[in-house]
């Protein structure tokens, strides 16, 4: 039997051929594999769709074209996310069949100013690797845009991620930015409802890592809303995360840096419990694993630490470990890396093997610089260290010493 006879018959007998390989490209490929883009369709699913847009205007603020975000949960039930920025470009793409650029950016994946460092973004947030907001047109009923750009309003309206009315210019306007408006599509959702909560402890989140953001939301349904804008970004999320504590000192160490593009941004304070609480974020994601920017903070943290309190003479029997000094630890730990690596499908640890070594050159020349310019806090955070490897040991002897006695009794 020839190679070609072998090969019919293997068809005719498991009925598989070419005729059954089917690839699904862009919206279709999205709506048929939707947990592929966001993670899944819970209600986890349905809040990334809104991140994700809001992602989108983060972008324009990290790059100083917007500075005021806001979101609205319509009586719809449907999301609005505008901002202040440039606008999605508008403008017939010749490589892509001369479509408008506001259509290719919403229905191509792999489409969007984070791929083009020139003329779009240093350094894009989170984002799913350009297919976020094509997702969100993908995943729901109906998707209105509306963009001010160029002294024009321009809109375009989608249904299931396929143009529905095609681009259109509107009315003149001195102003410029971008208006999403989405409703969840419930074939794909079990639940499309959104929590007021939910989001506002995202956009809460977001706010305080990127200082001078404004951002606001309003809830249609209930009346509910709330501003937030942080000045001073990291400084005040270590404060409000103390806010119950008892802090060791007053002042918030903040450490930022840059070094082979990657942007350091951290704040440190110490409060008089045990438990360490450290909050990773790599471009705006919550890594909740950490990864190589928390491995690299830790051992800078530890060094840094060991350095001084040897050289001011306070550990004089023993060194403490990097888990001593870590007690009673508040953090907030970011970086910004211009092609992070993520491991795991929802980014819960990065793996960029560059940026541990980075954050730990950044925290060992700040950190250091701090200490010499204010030794009373150094000295309170060697001491607590020393304290907690003191109470270590303490607690090693005793269960020493209880093993010890069980065992003569046993004996006995």
């Amino acid at each position: 039997m020839s190679d070609q006879e072998q090969n019919q018959a293997d068809v005719k007998k498991t009925g598989y051929d070419e005729s059954n390989i089917r690839a699904l490209e862009g919206v279709e490929g999205i709506r048929t594999r939707p947990a592929m883009y966001i993670g899944d369709t819970t209600l986890r699913g349905l809040h990334h769709l809104v991140y994700e847009v809001v992602d989108n205007s983060i972008d324009e603020c990290v790059n100083k074209y917007a500075s005021v975000i806001n979101v609205k949960i319509n009586a719809d039930g449907s999301v609005s996310c505008s901002d202040d920025g440039r606008g999605i470009p508008v403008g017939a793409m010749p490589d892509m069949n001369n479509r408008p650029a506001l259509e290719v950016v919403l229905t191509e994946i792999h489409a969007g100013g984070k791929f083009d460092r020139e003329g779009g973004y240093k350094t894009g947030t989170g984002g799913l690797h350009g297919v976020g907001i094509t997702a969100v047109n993908a995943l729901s009923e109906w998707l209105e845009a509306e963009v001010r750009r160029e002294g024009h309003v321009w809109t375009m309206d989608f249904a299931q991620g396929i143009v529905k009315t095609p681009l259109q210019k509107l009315g003149k306007t001195d102003k410029s930015g971008t208006k999403i408006t989405f409703k969840p599509d419930g074939t794909i959702f079990p639940d499309t409802k959104f929590l007021y909560d939910t989001l506002t402890k995202r956009l809460q989140e977001l706010a305080f890592l990127n200082a001078g953001v404004k951002i606001r939301i309003t809830d249609e349904r209930s009346g509910q809303s709330d501003e937030f804008h942080y000045e001073e970004g990291l400084i005040e999320f270590v404060r409000h995360l103390n806010r119950t504590e008892n802090v060791l000192y007053e002042e918030i160490i903040h450490i930022e840096g840059e070094l082979e593009g990657v942007q350091v941004d951290i704040a440190v304070q110490h409060n008089d419990g045990s438990l360490e609480n450290v909050r990773c974020f790599a471009n705006n994601i919550f890594n909740i694993e950490g990864g190589t920017h928390f491995s690299g903070f830790r051992g800078a943290l530890t060094r840094t630490i060991n350095a001084y309190g040897k050289k001011a003479n306070l550990f004089k029997d023993f060194t403490p470990s990097g888990d001593d000094f870590r007690e009673g630890l508040t953090a907030v730990i970011t970086v910004r890396v211009p092609d992070p690596q993520f491991e795991g499908q929802t980014k819960t640890k990065l793996g960029n093997s560059e940026v541990e070594g980075i954050v730990q050159t950044v925290v060992n020349e700040k950190l250091t610089k701090f200490f010499e310019e204010n030794p009373g806090v150094a000295k309170k955070i060697s001491l607590k260290g020393l304290l907690a490897a003191e109470a270590r040991e303490a607690a090693k002897k005793a269960r020493e010493m209880v093993r010890r006695k069980g065992a003569l009794t046993t004996g006995g």
